[in-house]
């Protein structure tokens, strides 16, 4: 096990609303070593987004530690924080409402050092410009060209370039490829993989996509309403799950192959709400596994075999 780069530790985000406290991000704990990737999944409104967002500090935590090489960046000063988003950058869902459109390729990608590095002369950052448009594949051609005039792989090679030209070491990709068609979206998944082996990145990648976050994950975590239910290596997590929903959610995968059987997990009944959530399991509402003492206590994160799991039913397993 190498040192990790990032320690999330009992992260919490809630989001005040006229019936309550809404509670986006719910005391999750995780982290990611030096050079690696955490695939962070689960539906959408689970708080996975606003997870990243949260460690970034484009969201102020209600609560908890986010360690950055082992410096807490939530008591930061705001000139520190500035500082410290030179290594730490974001790749979001939409590349086309994320770019200004009235801004060029090279207006864009070069926003960044404008006000990061102020000290670079004109031919300094045009250099720099072209020397990352070549790294993520954008022709420089199109330096001169405007966000409507590409299509949405060239768009998000400008959001990955933007993310990139001030040298970060830890990178949120927020959905990076759900916006793309599904050639595009394993164009962008390889460049991303090659730069993280080129330039030794770290990623938190957030998607709701299984298929594609195995493809590019080391270790996985699986979230539901603001809560962390299992984390394990991604081959843990796809040939031996151990909560409900892990297991719904793997089961929702679509198999290539007309005629193969599969077992589909259904989940019915009513999603908990995340305002002011009532004690016990947030899944409680949708397992058919569900006991009573699902109703009375949330379950705590536990070791069972290869994954840290949070389930009542798992408990006589653990090791």
């Amino acid at each position: 096990m190498g040192e990790p780069l990032l320690e999330v530790r009992h992260l919490k985000k809630y989001f005040p609303t006229k019936k309550g406290l809404l509670y986006a991000v719910d005391d999750v704990s995780f982290s990611i070593e030096e050079g690696k990737t955490l695939g962070l999944v689960g539906e959408s409104g689970c708080g996975k987004s606003t997870t990243g967002r949260v460690i970034l500090r484009l969201h102020e935590a209600t609560g908890g530690e986010v360690l950055y090489r082992g410096k807490n960046i939530l008591e930061l000063s705001s000139r520190e924080m500035r500082e410290m988003r030179k290594k730490m950058q974001i790749v979001f869902q939409d590349p086309y409402s994320s770019l200004n459109p009235r801004l060029s390729v090279k207006g864009l990608i070069e926003e960044s050092l404008l006000q990061q590095s102020r000290g670079m002369s004109s031919a300094e950052r045009e250099k720099k410009v072209l020397e990352i448009m070549d790294m993520v594949g954008l022709e420089r051609r199109l330096a001169h060209s405007y966000p409507h005039e590409l299509d949405g792989g060239r768009r998000q090679r400008i959001g990955i370039a933007r993310a990139l030209i001030l040298e970060p070491e830890f990178v949120v990709l927020d959905e990076p490829v759900s916006a793309l068609d599904v050639c595009v979206q394993a164009q962008i998944l390889n460049l991303l993989m090659d730069l993280q082996k080129e330039l030794k990145l770290t990623y938190l990648f957030i998607s709701h996509n299984l298929s594609v976050v195995k493809h590019i994950s080391d270790q996985i975590a699986v979230m539901y309403l603001g809560k962390l239910v299992e984390m394990a290596d991604h081959e843990t997590i796809f040939n031996a799950p151990q909560h409900p929903y892990t297991k719904a959610l793997l089961s929702a995968i679509p198999i290539p192959d007309p005629t193969a059987q599969t077992d589909r997990i259904i989940l019915e009944g009513d999603v908990t709400s995340p305002i002011n959530p009532p004690p016990g399991c947030r899944f409680r509402s949708r397992c058919r596994w569900a006991m009573p003492e699902c109703a009375q206590c949330a379950p705590e994160l536990m070791q069972v075999g290869n994954s840290t799991v949070a389930c009542h039913l798992c408990r006589g397993e653990q090791k």
